[in-house]
């Protein structure tokens, strides 16, 4: 059992930052991609950002320039800088990871969420 948990995301004005991050904990023997991903209010879950254990990067046209992902290996740890925030970017933002738990099966993990609101 492989689990993810996030934190940092909050209000923030528009044209402002947050970075959020997210830690994994349990039975890892390796992480292959980690990534975020957000679902806006009544809209379906959509892709982020993801990053692989090579910091092999994928980001959705829209955040391009303006958020960054990047990966701590040794902290099993994944993190997103948000800059220049949008009221679009408003969404619930969850973190997900791939890879091999400790008895080599494949895991697929998500984390609870957290929110992330732009408005002034």
């Amino acid at each position: 059992q492989v689990q993810l948990v996030e934190s940092g995301g909050g209000l923030v004005q528009p044209g402002g930052s947050l970075r959020l991050s997210c830690a994994a904990s349990g039975s890892i023997f390796a992480i292959y991609t980690m990534g975020w991903y957000r679902q806006p209010p009544e809209k379906q879950r959509e892709l982020v950002a993801t990053i692989t254990s090579g910091d092999r990067t994928v980001y959705a046209d829209s955040v391009k320039g303006r958020f960054t992902i990047s990966r701590d290996n040794a902290k099993n740890t994944v993190y997103l800088q948000m800059s220049v925030l949008e009221p679009e970017d408003t969404a619930v933002y969850y973190c997900n990871a791939e890879g091999r738990s400790s008895g080599l099966t494949r895991f697929r993990s998500w984390g609870q969420g957290t929110q992330v609101t732009v408005s002034s």
